[in-house]
């Protein structure tokens, strides 16, 4: 259901598919710690591979940094591997440094490997291939040139190339942009002015290009400020570009797009964790989470919605109190559903979920409020999954609100709503791994009391 490697964390990724059908994971990855320091903790890519993304298998580190003096010798950050001939290319950040004042110097890097399962990289020279052009972005403080995404261009027989970068013509907090180059072999790029620099946002991390089966695009970007992602459309890949809101809530980030093994469109993306897994824990790098289904509209907005691969993980209706669980309820008023207890058999909630139809809300113990959110209309049913201390809620079928919560004990869950209390009867989720010391396995909750 989730992955993350034995004693790490998972930040962004890429997801690619060999030849025999595997799925593989190439994701940064770094110790658990209160002080993170990215620029010395994600030094090399992990990997891991899955016959249908839920079961991931770690496989060991795949790529690491380059040697002392070149372009990519303090840390590799995101990468974005391609079919090329009969192997992969890769483009990478890499980070040679920091700047005076603490700033790292980011730039794309490429390797090639001969192979279609994510091993045997070899770079392409020591120098990067694709750096931020000063006319446009940023260069040194506060630059941003990091997170490469490339695509076939749909107006010549090459190459485009997306990144997170930061526009040199506005005020750095909201600088965030979009920016691209063009190239006919991959290895020697044209810079262009910013794709998107929407003028709201801080960064507009881990872009990503996916073309639709109408011919139009579909650009995911993700905002550093919410920590959620968004979504842009356009009829060709110069635009225009129609912004089109959220598409992943806060705590979903780093999305990237596959088919599934049934060929319908999934997105996956990372999730956070809090340190010494405590509510109070600061939130850090975290897991990749479970697949969620594409939808694409032609005439609205995209949205994500419940995969049916995760059904065959469901168990049989139960009311019985069990740790991993999907329940659906029908709401036509207030609603407040107790999912968890501070004690076993109390009526002290720790973990619940509200909703007057149109604002929805995660409560931990004491009511503290883990997350919220207003939607866009009424909502006449909730899907509520809990893995552990993961928490997702779906209105009316659409992925809307995520948070963790690692207080209480499982109980049989009830709503309340015009004063009456039912139960509801859920689906146990069974775990693809759950004896494995990683984030497949779950955090067991609190001891009895």
């Amino acid at each position: 259901m989730r992955y993350a490697p034995p004693g790490l964390c998972v930040n962004d990724f890429a997801v690619l598919r060999d030849e025999d059908g595997t799925y593989v994971v190439l994701h940064l990855q770094g110790p658990w710690t209160a002080e993170f320091d990215h620029l010395r903790m994600e030094t090399s890519f992990g990997r891991a591979t899955s016959t249908d993304l839920i079961r991931w298998q770690p496989q060991g580190s795949a790529f690491g940094n380059g040697l002392p003096g070149r372009f990519d010798q303090q840390a590799v950050w995101t990468m974005h591997p391609i079919q090329y001939g009969d192997g992969m290319a890769m483009f990478y950040t890499g980070v040679l440094g920091l700047t005076r004042d603490g700033w790292p110097l980011q730039s794309v890097g490429l390797a090639y490997s001969d192979r279609t399962d994510g091993t045997g990289w070899r770079r392409h020279g020591t120098v990067p291939v694709v750096e931020a052009d000063p006319r446009w972005y940023r260069t040194g403080e506060r630059m941003g040139w990091r997170d490469p995404f490339v695509v076939r261009d749909d107006e010549s027989d090459g190459w485009v190339m997306v990144v997170c970068a930061s526009d040199a013509s506005l005020p750095v907090e909201v600088s965030g942009c979009v920016a691209w180059a063009t190239s006919d072999d991959l290895e020697h790029w044209t810079v262009h002015s910013p794709l998107i620099s929407p003028g709201d946002v801080d960064e507009l991390e881990c872009p990503v290009l996916e073309r639709l089966d109408d011919g139009t695009w579909l650009l995911l970007g993700s905002i550093g400020a919410t920590r959620g992602f968004e979504a842009w459309t356009a009829p060709s890949l110069r635009g225009p570009w129609t912004r089109r809101g959220l598409l992943g809530p806060t705590g979903a980030y780093a999305p990237r797009v596959i088919a599934a093994p049934d060929g319908s469109r999934v997105v996956l993306h990372t999730t956070p964790r809090q340190v010494g897994l405590t509510d109070t824990g600061e939130r850090c790098r975290g897991m990749l989470a479970q697949p969620k289904s594409l939808v694409t509209p032609f005439d609205s907005a995209p949205r994500l919605e419940w995969w049916p691969g995760l059904n065959p993980w469901l168990g049989e209706e139960t009311d019985r109190p069990v740790p991993h669980a999907v329940g659906d309820i029908g709401i036509t008023g207030p609603v407040a559903i107790t999912l968890r207890t501070k004690v076993p058999d109390s009526n002290d909630p720790a973990l619940a979920v509200g909703c007057d139809r149109k604002s929805l809300w995660v409560t931990g113990p004491d009511g503290t409020r883990l997350g919220e959110t207003v939607l866009t209309d009424p909502a006449t049913t909730l899907r509520i999954l809990t893995i552990g201390e993961y928490v997702e809620i779906y209105a009316d079928g659409v992925f809307v609100l995520t948070t963790l919560c690692y207080s209480g004990h499982p109980v049989t869950w009830t709503a309340v709503t015009g004063g009456r209390e039912h139960t509801i009867p859920v689906r146990p989720v069974r775990l693809p791994d759950p004896h494995r010391d990683d984030a497949s396995a779950i955090w067991p909750g609190p001891s009895p009391r």
